[in-house]
């Protein structure tokens, strides 16, 4: 079943949730609010949102700071991310222990439902009638993901050869769980669906990317790659190997560097949004 491979390669790639929280980065506020504007939420004071595979709280955070006051239900599967969020004690917002596939969340309760950096994990038929079912008529399901270059789908242009490089590498790793969202397969699950007798979701989905460029210690580039549960269920000589020729691609002369010694590190925040029918 999809829920149990999440789990186990959730369970495996981020057993240290503290260094995920650390390193991975938060989202912009323009596609956050870009994402509510689209679910019909911001503005809309009270409102109830689920949180769903929540992780260590980055989306969760950014949600209960808002001005509207939300009414936020964090559901998260993995023990080690849950705990992390729980400890943040955030405002308006319940951490409690459930899937994609099996929320425990009573039928409507939602007005929206958000999913950052974890859609592509479980984007099945199962977790799509659970999102639906738990979604208020006329809710919508919002998705977020920051996108590195290093870690894109092989489709998409890379801002540096570092990174296209860097990426190459990450799809020649052994492949084990649900796909990644380089993988690009997320999408298939809202066009299946669409050809049900009964839809459960309006389609095209829509989409909105926002490229941006941050700048970065070498050793906080890698500590952020680390976070890849690819690269850090790495071990011994592999890991060596790997982390080898990271430190090589950051040191050829293209490698956009500024005055500090910080390196430029593209990528994107995709955006996407889909109303219940």
């Amino acid at each position: 079943m999809a829920s149990a491979e999440y789990l186990q390669a959730s369970s495996d790639g981020f057993k240290d949730a503290k260094a995920y929280d650390t390193h991975r980065p938060s989202y912009p506020s323009e596609a956050v609010q870009s994402l509510l504007t689209h679910l019909g939420l911001a503005g809309k004071s009270k409102a109830r949102i689920i949180d769903l595979a929540a992780g260590t709280g980055k989306s969760t955070e950014l949600l209960s700071a808002r001005p509207e006051e939300y009414e936020i239900l964090a559901v998260e599967p993995t023990a080690s991310m849950r705990e992390t969020l729980a400890e943040k004690k955030l405002r308006g917002v319940e951490v409690k222990e459930g899937t994609a596939e099996k929320m425990d969340v009573e039928d409507g309760w939602a007005d929206g439902i958000v999913v950052a950096q974890a859609f592509h994990w479980f984007a099945n038929e199962v977790a799509l009638a659970e999102i639906h079912r738990v979604l208020k008529p006329g809710g919508s399901l919002g998705l977020i993901w920051n996108i590195e270059d290093y870690n894109k789908p092989r489709s998409w242009p890379a801002g540096s050869k570092w990174e296209d490089a860097l990426n190459a590498r990450i799809f020649t790793l052994p492949d084990f769980g649900p796909p990644r969202f380089r993988n690009n397969e997320w999408p298939q699950v809202f066009d299946r669906q669409a050809k049900f007798a009964k839809p459960l979701f309006s389609t095209p989905i829509g989409e909105e990317k926002l490229p941006w460029t941050v700048w970065l210690e070498k050793s906080a580039v890698w500590n952020r790659v680390n976070t890849l549960s690819h690269v850090f269920t790495l071990e011994g000589e592999d890991k060596a190997a790997f982390k080898a020729a990271f430190d090589e691609e950051l040191n050829e002369s293209d490698v956009e560097i500024n005055e500090k010694g910080e390196v430029a590190v593209h990528g994107r925040t995709l955006v996407a949004w889909s109303k219940k029918l």
